[in-house]
C-alpha cells in the first residue's frame, strides 16, 4: 500500500490516505475522515513500520519507506493500464491577496500505483504517458490551499459573507434546544468562540485538473482536493509614499473548448469560445491584510474567440489561412448559449469590443463582423432594453496605419465609457475624500452600491481575431482606465486620471505585457507581436526585428507542434478517454466529435429561440445570477465552524511561519517587484510620487529586463534595498519649493543649491565628503569628521537634504532638527 500523510502549514493537524496497490486497474482509496495530531501519526506509522518488516533470511522490502515528499495532489490518471497519481514536488509563491498564499507549480512527479507483482502491461501505454506529460505541469499552473481562484474577488468577499447571519440564527436556535450541529467537527458552539468558514464549490470552467479528481471526489474529504487554474498571475508592490498598495493580476483560462490557435476556432455546441480567459486586476492595501478591515478592490474583463460556428484551414500552409463559416445558424443558438453563461456569471451590461477589420479589399474578417452584429441583433430582441448586449465595432489596425489618429486615445474614450457601465468592486464604503473633492466622472458611475461598497455588474469582452496582439492592448487601456478608479476609491489619487510615463503606469504595463505574453505563448506558440510601445509608436527600431522573429516562431509553432499540443491538452482535460478496443488518440483524423457532443447524441431537451436566457437571470439583472442569494446557490456553500485560535485560520501563521528559518532576501514581500525600487529614478531629490510624470532619460532601469538571471536580480535588489529611503510627502513638497524658487523666505540658509550633495556621481568623494559635513554643520552642529563609508554617506546626505528642507518649511520645529534625532537617524 502507499500512504499519504497530510498537514497544515503549522503541522499540528495531520490526514491519512490509504491507496491500495493490489488492484491492477481499479483505484482504491480509503479515508478513515480522522484528524490525527503529530504525536498519533508518529505512533500509527510506527506501527505500521513494525508491522510490515519481513523477518530476518526473508527477502523484500522492510517496513515503511518515504517514496516523495510533496505540496499537493494533482489528480488520478489511468490510460490503459493502472492508476497514476501526480504530485506536486516543488512550488513558488507568486502572489499574496489578504494573507492567502497562491502558489505557482514549478515541478510535479506522477507516481504509477499498481505493484509489478499485479501489473498488466500495454505496448501503447507508454505513448499515452508522454502525450500527457507533454502538458508542462510547470508552465503556469497555480493553486491556493486557502483562496478560490476559480472565482473573481468579489464573488468570495460576497457571497461567501452571504450565509454568516443565518448560520448565526440557526446556531442561537440549536443551542436553545441542547444540540450541537457542530458536534462531528469535535467542537463546541458554547461561549460563542468560534469562527465560520464558507467554503463554495469552484467554478468548473476555469478549473484545469477537474478530471483528475473524479475518481476520488466523493471518496476523499474535501481538504484532500487542490484545484488548480491555468493562465497567469503576477504581483507587484506599489508604494505610494511608503505605504505598500499590491497590484495583482490573474488571468484564468478556460478549460473548457482548450486548444491552440488555428485548431480551436469559435465557439463548440455548448457556447464555450476559444481561448477563453478572464482577467481580474486586483489591487488593495498591503498594510492592513484582513478581508473584513482591510480595503480591496478588484475589476474583471474577458477575452475570446469570435462565438460563431467557424473555422480556418491549415492544410494550406499559408501565413492567414481563410476564414469560413461552418454551420447556418440563423437564430444565434451557439451565441445564445454564451451570452447565457456570461450573463450568469457577471450580470449586465454585456459589452462587446469587436476589434477586427471592417474595411478589406478581399473579405477575410469581415465576415465575422457581420456574422457577429446578426447574432447581437436578434439576441437582443427579446432582452428588456436596459439589459441589452452593447456592441461596440472599431478597427483598430486601420486606425494603427493611419498618421493622423492616435489609437491609444481612442482607446481611453472606449475605456471611459466602460468603466463607467460596469463599475468595479470595492468592499468599503466610498471614502471622504471623494465627497470633499467630489469628481464629476465619479459620480456618473455605474455598477451597483450597497453599504458595504460597490459592485461591479456586467463585463466588458474584448475580441480581435485570434484575442492576442490587439485584444491585450485593449485590455490594458481599460484596465488602466479602471485601476485609476480603483486607486480614486481607496482614496490614494485626488482624481481618477492616469498618466502614461508615471511608475505607476509602468508597473502595471509591465504587469500586463507579461500577462500578453503568457497568454500568447500557450495560445499562438509565440510572445506578443505588437505591444503597448507598438501603438504608442515609441518602440525603437530594434523591436521591429524581434517582431518579425516572433511571426516566424508562431508560424512555425501552428504549422507544425500545435497538433501534438492540442492530443495532450484533449488527453489532459480528459476530453479524450483512451478506451481498450477503440482508436487511439493519434489515430483520430479530427476531434472535432469530441468537442462537439451534439454530433454523438441528440440532446433531449431543445432551447427556446425567444427566451434564450435560464429561468431566474432576468429577474436579478443588473446583479449576475451566480451572486445572488437564492436556494440554488445555497447549495453550492459548505459551512464549517473552527476555534477562533486554530492555526487553520491564523493568517499570522500562514503568512510569517514564526517557527522557520528563512533568508530575508528570499522574502516574497521583498523580492516581488516594486515601483520605488524597480522604476522610480535613482538620483536624489526627485519627487517619489508613482503618479509624477518621468521624461525617459530619468526613468529607472526595471530590475526585471532580463528574467533568467535570478543571481544578478538578487545582487540588484540588495544593492537597491541598501540605497536610502525615500523622503517623506511633506520633504519632498518643500524640496520642490527650493527646486522651483517660489521659497526665498530665509536667503541666508544653507539652501540646497549652494551644497550639492550628488550621491549617485562617483567623482571625488572627499569633496562630497567636505560638502556634507559642512552643511550638517550649518544646520545642525552637529560634527561628523568620521564617516564610515560611502553607504553610510548616502545616508547622511540624504538627511542632511530631508534636514534642510523641513528646516526651511518650520523654522520652529527644532525636535526634528535635534541631534538627538539625527544620532537616532544614524543608527537605524
Amino acid at each position: 500500500r502507499y500512504f499519504l500523510v497530510g498537514s497544515n502549514p503549522a503541522e499540528t493537524k495531520y490526514r491519512v490516505l490509504k491507496i491500495d496497490r493490489t488492484e491492477p486497474k481499479d483505484l482504491v482509496i480509503i479515508d478513515d475522515k480522522h484528524v490525527y495530531t503529530q504525536q498519533e501519526v508518529r505512533e500509527l506509522l510506527g506501527r505500521l513500520d513494525l508491522g510490515n518488516r519481513t523477518k530476518i533470511g526473508q527477502k523484500g522490502s522492510s517496513g515503511l519507506s518515504r517514496a516523495v515528499s510533496a505540496f499537493g495532489v494533482v489528480g488520478f490518471v489511468r490510460f490503459l493500464e493502472g492508476y497514476y497519481i501526480v504530485l506536486i514536488t516543488k512550488r513558488r509563491k507568486m502572489a499574496d491577496i489578504g494573507g492567502h498564499a497562491i502558489y505557482k507549480i514549478e515541478d510535479t512527479n506522477m507516481i504509477y500505483i499498481p505493484n509489478d507483482s499485479v501489473r498488466v502491461t500495454h505496448p501503447d501505454e507508454a505513448r499515452y504517458l508522454r502525450i500527457f506529460q507533454n502538458v508542462d505541469l510547470s508552465s503556469n499552473f497555480y493553486f491556493s490551499y486557502s483562496y478560490d481562484l476559480s472565482h473573481s474577488l468579489q464573488y468570495n468577499l460576497t457571497v461567501l459573507r452571504m450565509p454568516l447571519e443565518t448560520l448565526r440564527t440557526e446556531t442561537t436556535q440549536t443551542r436553545q434546544e441542547s444540540f450541537d450541529i457542530f458536534e462531528d467537527e469535535g467542537l463546541s458552539t458554547q461561549g460563542g468562540s468560534g469562527v465560520f468558514g464558507v467554503c463554495s464549490k469552484p467554478y468548473e470552467k476555469y478549473v484545469w485538473n477537474g478530471k483528475l479528481l473524479e475518481a476520488v471526489k466523493n471518496t476523499v474529504h474535501r481538504d484532500w482536493l487542490l484545484y488548480i487554474i491555468h493562465g497567469f498571475c503576477g504581483q507587484s508592490k506599489l508604494l505610494i509614499y511608503g505605504r505598500p498598495i499590491y497590484v495583482t493580476l490573474i488571468a484564468r483560462r478556460s478549460s473548457k473548448f482548450a486548444g491552440t490557435r488555428f485548431l480551436k476556432r469559435g465557439a463548440n455546441c455548448e457556447g464555450d469560445v476559444a481561448n477563453e480567459v478572464e482577467t481580474e486586476q486586483i489591487l488593495y492595501d498591503a498594510s492592513v491584510m484582513s478581508f473584513s478591515a482591510g480595503s480591496y478592490s478588484s475589476y474583471v474583463q474577458v477575452r475570446g474567440s469570435v462565438p460563431l460556428y467557424w473555422s480556418q484551414d491549415i492544410s494550406t500552409m499559408m501565413p492567414k489561412p481563410p476564414i469560413t463559416l461552418d454551420q447556418a445558424d440563423p437564430f444565434a443558438h451557439v451565441a445564445a448559449l454564451h451570452f447565457d453563461q456570461m450573463l450568469q456569471r457577471f450580470g449586465s451590461p454585456i459589452i462587446i469590443l469587436n476589434l477586427v477589420k471592417e474595411r478589406e479589399k478581399r473579405k477575410h474578417e469581415r465576415i465575422l463582423s457581420e456574422e457577429l452584429v446578426a447574432a447581437v441583433t436578434y439576441l437582443n430582441q427579446f432582452l428588456p432594453p436596459e439589459h441589452a448586449i452593447i456592441y461596440i465595432p472599431w478597427d483598430m489596425a486601420k486606425y494603427t496605419k493611419s498618421k493622423l489618429c492616435n489609437v491609444l486615445d481612442r482607446l481611453n474614450v472606449i475605456a471611459e465609457s466602460v468603466v463607467k457601465k460596469t463599475g468595479f468592486f470595492v468592499n468599503r464604503p466610498d471614502s471622504y475624500c471623494s465627497i470633499l473633492r467630489p469628481d464629476e466622472k465619479w459620480n456618473e458611475l455605474g455598477g451597483y452600491v450597497v453599504s458595504t461598497g460597490r459592485l461591479q455588474t456586467g463585463v466588458l469582452r474584448t475580441n480581435c481575431v485570434d484575442c492576442l496582439d490587439r485584444t491585450n492592448t485593449a485590455q490594458f487601456m481599460v484596465g488602466k482606465c479602471a485601476l485609476a478608479y480603483q486607486l480614486y476609491s481607496l482614496g490614494l489619487i485626488d482624481k481618477p486620471n492616469l498618466q502614461f510615463d508615471t511608475d505607476a503606469v509602468r508597473l502595471f504595463e509591465e504587469l500586463y505585457e507579461d500577462h500578453g505574453d503568457t497568454l500568447s505563448l500557450q495560445y499562438g506558440g509565440s510572445q506578443l507581436v505588437h505591444r503597448v510601445k507598438t501603438y504608442r509608436k515609441i518602440a525603437p527600431w530594434t523591436q521591429h526585428s524581434k517582431d518579425i522573429m516572433q511571426t516566424l516562431s508562431r508560424y512555425y509553432s501552428n504549422a507544425f507542434s500545435d497538433a501534438d499540443r492540442q492530443d495532450s491538452i484533449n488527453l489532459f482535460l480528459g476530453v479524450f478517454k483512451p478506451t481498450e478496443g477503440k482508436p487511439h488518440l493519434w489515430e483520430l483524423p479530427t476531434d472535432f466529435y469530441l468537442h462537439h457532443k451534439n454530433t454523438l447524441s441528440l440532446s433531449q431537451t431543445r432551447r427556446s429561440y425567444t427566451y434564450w436566457w435560464t429561468t431566474g437571470v432576468l429577474k436579478h439583472l443588473p446583479l449576475p445570477f451566480d451572486e445572488v442569494t437564492c436556494a440554488e446557490n445555497r447549495h453550492k456553500l459548505t459551512v464549517k465552524k473552527f476555534h477562533k485560535y486554530e492555526e487553520e485560520i491564523d493568517i499570522h501563521n500562514e503568512f510569517f511561519r514564526p517557527y522557520e528559518l528563512s533568508s530575508f532576501d528570499e522574502t516574497f514581500c521583498l523580492a516581488m517587484t516594486n515601483s520605488t525600487r524597480d522604476f522610480m529614478p535613482k538620483n536624489v531629490g526627485i519627487d517619489p510620487s508613482p503618479f509624477t510624470v518621468r521624461k525617459p532619460e530619468e526613468t529607472g532601469k526595471s530590475v526585471l529586463g532580463n528574467k533568467s538571471n535570478r543571481e544578478e536580480t538578487v545582487l540588484q535588489r540588495k544593492t537597491a534595498a541598501s540605497a536610502p529611503p525615500p523622503p517623506s510627502e511633506e520633504a519632498v513638497s518643500s524640496s520642490s519649493e527650493d527646486d522651483s524658487g517660489t521659497d526665498k523666505e530665509d536667503e541666508g540658509a544653507v539652501s540646497q543649491r549652494s551644497t550639492p550633495v550628488k550621491v549617485t556621481d562617483t567623482g571625488d568623494n572627499t569633496k562630497i565628503t567636505e560638502n556634507v559635513v559642512q552643511s550638517t554643520k550649518d544646520v545642525y552642529g552637529v560634527n561628523l569628521s568620521d564617516v564610515p563609508s560611502e553607504d553610510d554617506l548616502a545616508i547622511y546626505a540624504r538627511f542632511v537634504q530631508l534636514g534642510q528642507s523641513q528646516h526651511k518649511q518650520d523654522k520652529s520645529s527644532q525636535q526634528f532638527c535635534s541631534k538627538h534625532h539625527f544620532d537616532k537617524v544614524i543608527n537605524l
